[in-house]
């Protein structure tokens, strides 16, 4: 079943108030292309899941966001985002914040279809009482210890980014570390790819490549083919994030930086604005 898609066709799918997650780590493999078709649609009023970066400030800028499940919001160089700052500050949409590993369970209670998985993360802190939506259970066992339930983080729609990716809806990640993409598109209805080069899938490694399979295809749903599709976020090994980019979108009114690289005809046009692809190409692998 051949399964590619436009990035305008995914969007298409969505509906306002419907709750996403957004794969990726701060500023690194973020499904950009997406959250840039996402602001030049009518699509609103939205629950964001994500380990935040410049998608999550795009979407507070531009109002899009009802409610938000993160354990943070970085640019990682860059520390903070101002645009996610500028509207947390002002009010602008709900939050629940937690630990990193909250949210990873809770993407995973969701994939495994449980409504909650027991943890340590976060009992003693404020996490715990700033939420008054977690609740504890106890160990029905000897110990009796009590944990937090951390509830499922079910979502209508995942978006990931991947280094390659067949028709078929096969997708590998080649950078050091898949973050939790897996779990995003387990966690979902639907799961959206965008690749930076789709492939044979004789062209995907074979079985020595099986290691860098995200996930089974049975759960991808569409395939957008989107070279550079994550930047300005980095998208190891092809390429790294553009720091100057970064830097200048985090300087930048959001009116400004939506003129200038949101509402563009094409990708093609995006890339054109950002500096063009061999530019991209060139740009250096994070070291941390």
């Amino acid at each position: 079943m051949d399964k590619t898609m436009t990035v305008r066709e995914m969007v298409g799918r969505l509906k306002s108030g419907a709750t996403i997650g957004i794969g990726g780590w701060g500023a690194r493999r973020k499904p950009m292309a997406l959250v840039r078709e996402i602001l030049r649609s009518d699509v609103t009023d939205l629950t964001v899941v994500s380990y935040g970066g410049p998608d999550v400030g795009l979407l507070a800028a531009a109002g899009r966001i009802r409610k938000l499940v993160f354990g943070f919001v970085s640019l990682d160089s860059i520390p903070l985002d101002n645009h996610f700052r500028a509207a947390r500050q002002a009010g602008s949409f709900e939050t629940l914040e937690i630990d990193e590993g909250m949210l990873q369970w809770g993407l995973r209670a969701a994939a495994m279809r449980l409504p909650f998985l027991p943890t340590r993360a976060g009992l003693g802190t404020d996490v715990e009482g700033l939420n008054g939506a977690l609740r504890t259970v106890t160990s029905p066992y000897d110990d009796g210890e009590v944990l937090i339930a951390m509830p499922a983080l079910r979502l209508d729609a995942a978006f990931v980014h991947v280094n390659a990716a067949d028709r078929l809806g096969n997708a590998i990640v080649t950078a050091p570390d898949p973050f939790f993409d897996e779990l995003f598109c387990r966690a979902a209805d639907q799961a959206f790819v965008t690749t930076d080069r789709l492939v044979s899938t004789a062209d995907l490694g074979g079985f020595p490549g099986a290691r860098h399979h995200l996930v089974e295809r049975s759960c991808v749903t569409g395939v957008a083919h989107v070279p550079f599709g994550a930047h300005p976020t980095s998208s190891g090994p092809d390429y790294g994030f553009d720091f100057k980019h970064l830097k200048d979108y985090n300087d930048a009114g959001f009116a400004d930086w939506r003129g200038r690289f949101v509402d563009l005809p094409s990708h093609d046009a995006y890339l054109a604005a950002a500096g063009g692809a061999e530019k991209l190409a060139a740009l250096p692998l994070p070291v941390f």
